[in-house]
């Protein structure tokens, strides 16, 4: 009798003899003794220690379409629109003083700004086969430049964003607010130091994120926020926030004390060149170190009055009915500035509840507050210093949008729902953007009621137009030795293109540069003969004329004939001849 009463069967084997039955039964026990599949971890991410996910196909994809997109948006009717600011051809006309007279301003340089922004706008010029006129006249030149500039800020951005939340989806959102919102489009455009800061600013900031903080990032990364404060001196409410950032990533490494102390080294060397160029000049302390602001020194300019000065003007208008804030910024984009200003409270409230784990949302929100900071003190504020606030609060929209779509689960379906809910939720508030008239984003709806492509991109309008209009009579019928008052927008097309106007002079100028207004002028409206001027030089020429500087050009006004005129929406742009 048989221990084993059942025949086993014969073992089964493949053509090379091996025994499949076997390897079945492997590999059934290796899948019942595989643990179940666990949810993909996400890559290590800690701005902190230099942490940063790969950029990634996708990355690259949103990367190369950012770019892309900043190149149309700005690129698109850069030369016809917006109209030509006067502060345009402030700088292109020190850029003209530095080519061709070697000098950093064609009158007296007050220090009224630091000079590196015209020096590089001169250091664009210089090179080009036409220079000033490569591009038809001075501003178009300058403008050129600033769409160079704005992409690669789309650049920095875009990679600054990505570092410090540590997705692409957040740098895409802020790419696309800092590509195609009206209030982006309207002043990066245009000539402005503002894009030239924060170019260098961007920069700065990219070096401070790279993945290892090493002497050349940090030593790069202060040079590039020193020469940003010699562009503009309103750097300087983003200092803290990278003094901060620089604190945290070399805290307790080997050589944190050398980097803390090379990274402001760098910043202040070309501070320290500024400051010593004053002082060659006799031009750092005013006469008798007399700070007086109600009796200016008559002598010669001052850097530290200047200073004094600037830091002492007052405005206190912004939240009026009637200020900036009503009046310009809403009106081209107030979703961008409403939104800006909840994400960063938002990015505030999340970096200081955990510094460790979100110290990008931190940084982020401290860059926009000090800006903002700036903006609502009370100081004098230009129309277009809010351009710095635009990226920033689109880097704190773009992080908060990553956050509130962020999720983590462990169900294949519902980890590809949220996967498309994060592509689907942002993609549908940019369409609608795009769409809508009331964004102003690509269309909008005109005075008539009538739903049309927004000006910024519309191709029947050329408010450019009217200024070479405007030029072209000029030329055609005053004479060039006439002494002419106007704006600064066109003092490159009269003092580079022949033939010359070297008695043409903008009214700033000629109200308050001795040389101008006592030597070539003496303060007599007879002595005008033509005044060119935009409905904006008027309001200019009455706000500046607190102290009665302008009364003998009002006078000449008042005493005068308009020969040309042109209008265009709100525009009015005219030339008078003076009896």
């Amino acid at each position: 009798m048989s221990d084993n009463p059942t025949p086993s069967r014969p073992a089964a084997v493949d053509a090379k003899g091996r025994n499949t039955a076997t390897d079945k039964n492997t590999a059934a026990d290796k899948n019942t003794e595989a643990p179940a599949r666990r949810p993909r971890r996400r890559p290590r991410f800690s701005v902190e220690r230099g942490w940063f996910p790969p950029l990634g196909p996708k990355g690259r994809i949103a990367l190369v379409a950012s770019l892309l997109t900043g190149l149309l948006t700005h690129g698109y009717h850069l030369f016809r629109y917006p109209l030509y600011l006067t502060d345009e051809g402030i700088y292109m006309q020190r850029a003209w003083s530095l080519v061709r007279e070697t000098s950093l301003s064609p009158y007296t340089y007050d220090y009224d700004h630091a000079p590196l922004g015209w020096i590089t706008l001169a250091g664009w010029v210089f090179p080009l086969p036409k220079q000033f006129e490569t591009f038809g006249n001075a501003i178009n030149t300058g403008r050129f430049l600033m769409l160079l500039v704005h992409v690669a800020a789309v650049y920095l951005l875009f990679e600054i964003a990505r570092r410090l939340s540590g997705s692409v989806l957040a740098a895409t959102v802020t790419s696309f607010l800092f590509n195609v919102s009206p209030i982006a489009v309207y002043f990066q455009r245009q000539v402005l130091l503002d894009n030239l800061m924060m170019l260098w600013l961007l920069l700065s900031l990219f070096m401070l994120l790279r993945r290892e903080v090493t002497i050349r990032s940090v030593f790069g990364g202060g040079l590039a926020l020193g020469i940003a404060l010699i562009t503009k001196e309103n750097a300087i409410f983003f200092v803290p926030s990278f003094m901060y950032l620089l604190y945290r990533r070399v805290k307790g490494s080997a050589s944190s004390r050398f980097t803390s102390t090379l990274w402001p080294f760098a910043a202040a060397t070309p501070i320290g060149a500024y400051v010593t160029y004053a002082l060659l000049k006799n031009e750092l302390l005013p006469s008798g170190f007399d700070f007086d602001l109600n009796n200016p020194p008559a002598d010669h300019v001052s850097l530290l009055y200047t200073l004094w000065w600037q830091l002492n003007r007052s405005q206190g208008t912004l939240f009026s009915h009637t200020g900036l804030l009503q009046t310009s910024w809403l009106v081209r984009d107030k979703y961008l500035l409403i939104a800006g200003v909840c994400a960063m409270v938002m990015c505030l409230w999340i970096g200081t509840r955990d510094r460790r784990r979100n110290l990008g949302f931190l940084i982020a929100g401290t860059l926009a507050f000090g800006y903002a900071f700036y903006l609502v003190r009370g100081s004098v504020v230009l129309d277009f210093y809010v351009t710095p606030l635009i990226p920033m609060f689109a880097l704190n929209i773009g992080m908060i949008t990553d956050r509130l779509l962020k999720g983590s689960f462990a169900n294949r379906f519902m980890r590809g729902a949220h996967s498309l809910t994060r592509v689907a939720v942002p993609s549908f508030v940019a369409v609608l953007l795009l769409v809508s008239p009331a964004s102003g984003y690509l269309v909008h709806t005109n005075t008539e009621g009538r739903t049309q492509i927004a000006d910024q991109y519309q191709s029947k309008i050329n408010l450019t137009g009217m200024q070479h209009a405007q030029i072209a009579w000029v030329r055609k019928h005053v004479p060039p030795n006439s002494r002419i008052i106007m704006d600064d927008d066109l003092w490159g097309e009269l003092h580079d293109v022949r033939p010359f106007y070297p008695y043409a002079h903008s009214h700033w100028n000629a109200s308050s540069d001795p040389d101008v207004r006592d030597k070539l002028f003496r303060k007599k409206w007879q002595n005008v003969d033509y005044i060119i001027m935009s409905n904006k030089m008027r309001k200019s020429m009455m706000t500046n004329n607190a102290d009665g500087r302008e009364n003998w050009i009002l006078q000449a006004l008042r005493n005068s004939t308009r020969v040309w005129s042109e209008t265009e929406g709100n525009i009015k742009l005219e030339i008078y001849r003076v009896q």
